[in-house]
């Protein structure tokens, strides 16, 4: 806040005069963590707050703050808070809370008003008086921002008892909301891919995202995937190719041609015999299309509508009958949906364009954004509706008569399932015009007077096959059951996924820790290498793709590991995670194969963050651990028992390693028949329970190195033990520590020793 601090004075009546101090609460520092960190799985905004002399004002002390927040946001009762119940935060209100907290709930409601819904939020003291850490749940950080400057705001008006506009605060961090976030078909297929523990990236403002890690990924694009031939996409927009192609395979199409005036598509519509349809040839969303044409007027008329919408203009015949959308994935009727003619009522007093608003434009289903399955009807724009009402003898400005029905528009409001309806021939049909068309995905529209018939024995036909079809109309229609069509194009994208390998995801390992973490990355990538997996390696000497080093180090930081996660050809990935990197940005992936953490050292650089001592390191670095999947493996160094206690925390199963197979941790380990990994008379020793295999090949480890990249003897065990997480073989590892070579882009000198220490 600018300017000078302004203050309220309390009550008159009250036995002491405080002044309070409101503009004294500061945003520090501002720090969107990406991925999952000290506080969470999911992206959050951490926000560093200094309340200053506001430290001796918690909420009981400031008269009325209760109330006026209550006031300018009255869902706060619905805030459980940690009490755990309705009105949960209300009461910490009564009883005195601090203004860090306060804030995190306010930004909370603004995210909720204002179309991100969110419930996670926490803030936590620090070592220094009147510092706090406050992080909420942020899907964007741009709608983030926002909703904590405009919560900001608020809540010192709330203390000052000044005015604040709450309405116009929704208002931009709803627009933010708008201009950031997926649209409603991407989101469905995204969040359905979440569903399935996918992960995803996204890769531009708009809606192109990554779905999966490396080579397992799939992209999209709203509803086109990676499947979706250029080609087809051609094909489908030009509808008269189309109907030529989809009538050659025996689909019922209507006859059209394409004209270049009006008076050429009355000439075609003598010759078809009406009524016709005129239409772009090129367009979607029924932009321009006018039906049941009769008279010549009509259609010349309808062929300046169509005009601006496409580069031809279509004459066809009119297919009596409902207007059906059918979505087609992967050879499939997914969903279906049903048209309806719109138009309103007259009552002898409202105009035209009165009767439109009042009636039709108050539809919850219409408005201007995407995310609405229907569109605002702007009658003084929409040349397709004014030649509607023209051809009923009317203009904007009429006013008909109490109970005439007036058809506004024909075509583009498909607002009624019909899934459950459609006939298995009519299905075979839509699929066939998708096949044809070289489609995965595609919107198939037809027109038939019963969906559950087949077309030819009512004279349906379909067309138009469209590419990139929304899936709103499927998502949320006026009728019936929403349908998972968002599901249907996960299961079509990853319907190859190998059974032994989750869908979207390449074995990932995060390697935390300061001990030689650098080297225990390179020779595990190696050995991955030797394994048969194109390896990506993020890690302090650089970014590696096998052994070609394309960026010098450092790179164990979230932007190398997001990178090698969106390279198309990494069959695996290394990455080599700073505590710098958990608590700046979060770890670049949401769920990993293996985590290994080697050390708790390193606290003494990270006082930027608060963190004062190895036991508040235990914390930062166990995130490593909470991210390993069920069926994954944690890497734990029994030398310092803060490490090997982690083991509680994770999801799969564990492997210990160390020096000392005395350690206590070791022996309870194995005693529990778990896996383990230590030296034994100088020899690298894997055992699992009381079962023990040496990798004899190496012999003692102690009498081996390589002067150029020492390595010490724990670094290479974290390296065999991280290695058999990944099942690769006890003789290929031997092998692999055998030959690594730690100078890859330089010609290896002939007879070379391999590093060990």
């Amino acid at each position: 806040m600018q300017g000078k601090p302004i203050y309220l004075t309390a009550p008159a009546d009250s036995h002491t005069h405080t002044m309070i101090p409101a503009d004294d609460l500061k945003l520090l520092r501002i720090n969107f963590l990406r991925g999952p960190n000290i506080w969470t799985y999911r992206s959050v905004l951490e926000v560093w707050l200094d309340l200053g002399r506001l430290e001796e004002f918690p909420s009981n002390k400031i008269p009325g703050l209760k109330e006026r927040l209550s006031a300018a946001l009255p869902a706060l009762i619905e805030h459980h808070c940690g009490v755990g119940e309705r009105g949960g935060f209300v009461m910490r209100l009564e009883e005195g809370t601090w203004a860090g907290h306060i804030l995190e709930h306010v930004v909370i409601e603004l995210l909720n008003l204002g179309g991100m819904p969110t419930g996670f939020g926490q803030t936590r003291s620090t070592s220094q008086t009147g510092i706090y850490r406050m992080v909420f749940r942020a899907r964007e950080e741009r709608v983030a921002r926002t909703a904590l400057r405009e919560g900001h705001a608020l809540l010192i008006a709330c203390i000052k008892n000044e005015p604040f506009d709450v309405d116009a605060a929704v208002k931009r961090v709803r627009t933010e909301v708008d201009n950031c976030y997926l649209g409603p078909s991407t989101a469905s297929i995204v969040n359905a891919a979440t569903d399935r523990r996918i992960p995803h990236i996204r890769l531009n403002d708009g809606n192109l995202v990554q779905l999966g890690y490396g080579a397992s990924q799939r992209r999209i694009w709203t509803a086109e995937t990676e499947f979706t031939s250029a080609i087809a996409e051609g094909i489908a927009s030009d509808k008269d190719l189309t109907k030529s192609l989809l009538k050659s395979c025996g689909v019922p199409v209507p006859e059209g041609q394409i004209v270049n005036s009006p008076e050429e598509a009355w000439e075609a519509a003598q010759d078809i015999g009406l009524p016709v349809v005129v239409k772009p040839s090129d367009a979607n969303h029924g932009r321009g299309v006018t039906l049941d044409l009769n008279s010549q007027a009509e259609i010349e008329a309808a062929y300046h509508v169509a005009y601006p919408e496409g580069s031809d203009v279509m004459v066809e015949r009119f297919i009596p009958g409902h207007e059906h959308r059918l979505l087609v994935v992967g050879n499939k009727v997914v969903a279906a949906a049903r048209g309806e003619i719109i138009g309103i009522t007259g009552d002898g007093a409202a105009s035209v364009s009165e009767l439109i608003e009042s009636q039709l434009n108050t539809d919850p289903r219409r408005g201007i954004e995407e995310e609405f399955p229907l569109e605002t009807i702007e009658i003084a724009t929409n040349t397709k509706v004014q030649l509607e009402i023209q051809r009923q003898g009317l203009t904007p400005d009429s006013v008909p008569e109490a109970g005439r029905f007036v058809v506004i528009e024909r075509n583009g409001n498909m607002a009624i399932d019909c899934t459950d309806a459609v006939h298995p021939e009519v299905q075979h049909a839509a699929a066939l015009a998708a096949r044809v068309v070289g489609l995965d995905i595609a919107g198939i529209d037809l027109v038939a007077l019963d969906i559950s018939k087949p077309l030819q024995a009512q004279g349906g036909a379909i067309v138009e096959v469209n590419a990139g079809p929304g899936l709103l109309m499927h998502l949320k229609p006026a009728e019936g059951s929403p349908r998972p069509v968002g599901r249907a194009i996960v299961d079509h994208l990853f319907n190859d996924a190998d059974a032994d390998q989750k869908p979207g995801r390449i074995p990932v390992v995060g390697i935390a820790g300061t001990r030689e973490t650098d080297k225990i990355a390179r020779m595990v990538a190696w050995l991955v290498h030797l394994s048969g997996r194109q390896t990506g390696l993020a890690c302090q000497e650089g970014l590696f793709l096998d052994r070609r080093k394309v960026e010098k180090g450092p790179c164990n930081n979230w932007e190398s590991g997001h990178r090698l996660l969106m390279n198309h050809s990494v069959e695996s990935v290394v990455i080599e995670n700073s505590a710098q990197t958990i608590l700046r940005h979060g770890l670049p992936y949401d769920r990993c194969q293996v985590g290994v953490v080697v050390d708790m050292e390193g606290a003494g650089q990270l006082a930027e963050f608060d963190i004062q001592n190895s036991d508040q390191l235990s914390k930062v670095l166990r995130t490593q651990v909470d991210v390993v999947l069920s069926d994954g493996v944690a890497v734990l160094n029994t030398a310092d028992p803060r490490v090997s206690d982690l083991a509680s925390l994770c999801d799969g199963s564990v492997i210990l390693f160390g020096l000392d197979k005395n350690a206590d941790a070791m022996g309870a380990h194995l005693a529990d028949k778990g896996r383990a990994v230590y030296l034994k008379q100088g020899q690298i020793v894997l055992a699992n329970g009381d079962h023990e295999r040496v990798l004899s090949d190496l012999g003692d480890i102690g009498q081996r190195q390589n002067q150029t990249y020492p390595m010490g003897a724990e670094a290479l065990v974290a390296a065999v033990a991280t290695a058999w997480a990944l099942d690769i073989s006890p003789e290929l590892i031997s092998a692999g520590i055998e030959t690594f070579d730690p100078h890859p882009q330089a010609q290896r000198p002939v007879g070379a020793t391999a590093f060990f220490k």
